[in-house]
């Protein structure tokens, strides 16, 4: 028992040594990604595209319905990738915006394909909209 004890304590120590204070714990987490487990397919899809589409609305990017892209599965993987596809207008600024709270998302595995393209004939205060492609995707079951 005294053994067990005296390990414990050390195991503490060395978990307090590396802590370090609250608000540099928090400053750490802040910048790791989040991350949840992959769900079967149904339940993984309506997950990832509810949060995708609030990123989206949060942005203030104007965007058609979402498409989901036939899951590839590799061959002897316990995994298949699930992709996303989305056609939206915005400014560029609500583009960079959202791509930057992107990793908030904790379904995302990558962005695929991004597209952006603007009008250079438009009067001058319609040049700053964009249309973008854009493919995203996740992990499911």
């Amino acid at each position: 028992w005294g053994e067990v004890r005296a390990s414990l304590a050390l195991a503490r120590s060395k978990l307090n040594d590396i802590g370090g204070d609250t608000a540099q714990r928090a400053g750490l987490l802040s910048i790791v990604p989040v991350f949840e487990e992959p769900q079967p397919e149904e339940t993984q899809k309506f997950l990832f595209r509810d949060k995708l589409h609030e990123q989206l609305k949060k942005a203030g990017i104007k965007n058609e319905p979402l498409a989901f892209l036939a899951v590839r599965r590799k061959k002897n993987a316990s995994y298949g990738v699930l992709r996303i596809k989305c056609k939206g207008k915005c400014r560029f600024d609500q583009l960079l915006d959202f791509l930057a709270a992107l990793k908030e998302n904790p379904y995302l595995v990558g962005v695929e394909e991004l597209s952006i393209q603007c009008g250079t004939k438009e009067p001058p205060e319609k040049r700053k909209e964009v249309e973008i492609d854009l493919t995203v995707s996740t992990f499911v079951k």
